[in-house]
């Protein structure tokens, strides 16, 4: 009988990755989303509103692992509307996943739920890691905090694991992704430092994510808050250096933060996606041992270059970091 794995919010970039990844694995996937539009055809789509529980919820019995990546994007204008939908389709989605799984028979035996590391401070001192990083303040720790909250007081059977993942930017070659939006401004010219560049920049790639994913899940006595962030962070500057690099483009020019106030309200979103300073760290996965196939940007950027899309992710192979164990 093959493993299970429910993923809620399936049809989003994160999602269609991780749904095409079980599915080689040999994991029976149920694909949770409001729409099949973004699902990557993988296993059987259920649909849900993100607030009732539905027919969804007989997917959760007996499962091995419940992944929630539900929730609206944090790309736009933090406007009240704006604001309220990102909070409430977090709190929401999590709320009725843990009533869903509190009612099972046979309950999951882990559930792993989305989490950002944007609910550390502004970091250019020190890094954060989970046991000594600091809170910080404003709308998205707000949503950050009430949504781990929310996950955590979920009365759920006690033998279903409960693991937070903090997760930095998540590296693929992706239309409309971070890299993309950030090669497009590249090759225009518009590839220099952003504010003053020396705001962290906390990142993983997308196939160590997916490793991570699986660690979490075969090592049976972790659960609570993890790091998903490479081990070695970035700066901005750094980080457009080598895009250049790799774009060949040998001029870019940079942004104030004025223009980039400008720029991002043209653009619909927020200059804080950009100018804070995530300097994250991945203490818990390095101390009990998960490897590492990509350490540096650049070598990161380069694997990614080479694979465009879903379908080139998964037909090509991934470069193997030298010296390290590779998620594949």
């Amino acid at each position: 009988m093959k493993p299970i794995a429910v993923v809620f919010g399936a049809n989003g970039m994160i999602g269609r990755y991780v749904t095409r990844h079980w599915a080689r694995k040999g994991y029976e996937v149920v694909a949770v989303a409001r729409s099949k539009e973004g699902w990557s055809g993988d296993g059987m789509f259920v649909p849900w509103n993100g607030r009732d529980i539905g027919a969804w919820a007989l997917a959760l019995e007996g499962a091995d692992v419940v992944l929630n990546l539900a929730g609206r994007s944090v790309n736009c204008r933090y406007d009240e509307k704006n604001r309220n939908d990102i909070m409430q389709s977090r709190i929401a989605s999590t709320r009725v996943i843990g009533e869903a799984i509190a009612a099972c028979k046979v309950p999951p035996r882990l559930w792993m739920n989305m989490s950002t590391a944007t609910i550390y401070r502004h970091a250019e001192d020190c890094p954060q890691d989970e046991w000594t990083g600091e809170p910080g303040d404003g709308f998205s720790v707000d949503v950050a905090t009430q949504w781990e909250e929310e996950f955590f007081r979920s009365k759920t059977p006690a033998g279903t694991r409960k693991i937070a993942l903090r997760t930095g930017i998540v590296l693929a070659n992706e239309p409309k992704s971070a890299l993309d939006v950030l090669l497009r401004l590249v090759r225009l010219g518009l590839g220099g430092r952003m504010g003053r560049g020396n705001q962290k920049f906390s990142w993983i790639h997308m196939g160590d994510f997916l490793g991570a994913l699986d660690y979490l899940m075969a090592n049976l006595l972790l659960d609570g808050v993890f790091n998903l962030t490479c081990p070695r962070t970035s700066d901005n500057s750094t980080l457009m250096r080598v895009l250049r690099e790799k774009c060949a483009m040998p001029i870019g020019l940079p942004a104030t933060e004025w223009m980039l106030e400008i720029g991002a309200f043209l653009l619909s979103t927020e200059t804080e996606l950009i100018v804070k300073s995530r300097w994250v760290e991945p203490a818990r996965l390095n101390d009990e041992g998960f490897r590492w196939a990509f350490h540096d940007l650049d070598g990161a950027i380069s694997d990614l270059l080479e694979r465009r899309g879903l379908e080139a992710f998964f037909r090509m192979p991934q470069r193997r970091a030298m010296g390290v164990r590779a998620w594949a």
